[in-house]
């Protein structure tokens, strides 16, 4: 095969004419409008979704607006007809209150004898016990509760106060030990005995000390351990059994 070297040389040369700086960039042009294009179709796309998808979030609004609307008109219609119903309860309320004769001197005078007889027993959470029945009669006398619900208070009362003549067990009160207010343990036997234990270590009991109590340290060693014996078992939840203990009995004001 021959070659004609003066021959490829010119092909080459006369391409070179013709891919001219005019041509090369007439094709960039055109590939830059094809890129926009595609951008600008792409972009479209997207406004077409945001478009549906704002459609969709506008359509659950509306209906979350509308069940909620609904909610409201239900609550409404519900509060209108309990305050109806707390309307007519009121009035049946006031129209037994009416017919019923008044027991309320009969509750203040319970009131009263409980609070004397909780002054003069055992000197246990004191303040706490008057306080009750003194609310009971406040409210009885300000009309924030029926007779009957003071009536089943005080009766109530009364219970915990015959419980508490049984009850045996550990309990924590303030009490005065030497002019000094202090938060002791407190073994409580029945109505007739109060131990005490502080957490500087000092223990006694509460004794009569005409019309109030006073609470006597016990310094006598062997005493103290009976006291300290009496708490031992009331932690470990024994109740029942045989005590040497000192003479604390409140009735008999024991030294």
């Amino acid at each position: 095969m021959v070659r004609h070297p003066q021959k490829i040389t010119l092909f080459f040369a006369l391409m070179a004419l013709l891919w001219t700086p005019s041509a090369m960039a007439e094709e960039k042009m055109v590939e830059s409008l094809m890129k926009l294009r595609a951008d600008v179709e792409m972009l479209y796309s997207r406004i077409d979704e945001n478009k549906d998808a704002f459609k969709s979030q506008i359509k659950s609004y509306a209906l979350q607006i509308s069940d909620t609307e609904a909610q409201i008109n239900r609550q409404e219609t519900t509060l209108k007809l309990t305050t109806q119903e707390l309307e007519k309860q009121k009035d049946k309320l006031d129209e037994t209150a009416s017919k019923t004769k008044d027991i309320s001197p009969m509750i203040f005078s319970a009131i009263d004898k409980l609070k004397a007889e909780i002054q003069a027993g055992v000197p246990f959470k004191i303040e706490e016990r008057i306080a009750s029945l003194d609310q009971i009669k406040y409210d009885l006398e300000n009309k924030t509760i029926t007779q009957e619900k003071a009536l089943a208070l005080t009766w109530a009362s009364y219970d915990d106060a015959l419980r508490l003549t049984k009850e045996v067990g550990l309990f924590k009160q303030e009490i005065e030990v030497d002019g000094k207010s202090t938060l002791a343990n407190i073994a409580k036997v029945g109505s007739v005995m109060l131990f005490f234990a502080t957490t500087d270590d000092r223990v006694g009991y509460a004794t009569k000390d005409g019309d109030g109590y006073r609470y006597k340290v016990e310094s006598e060693e062997e005493r103290k351990a009976q006291i300290v014996a009496l708490f031992d078992a009331l932690q470990k939840q024994i109740r029942t059994g045989y005590f040497s203990l000192p003479n604390g009995l409140l009735l008999q004001g024991g030294n």
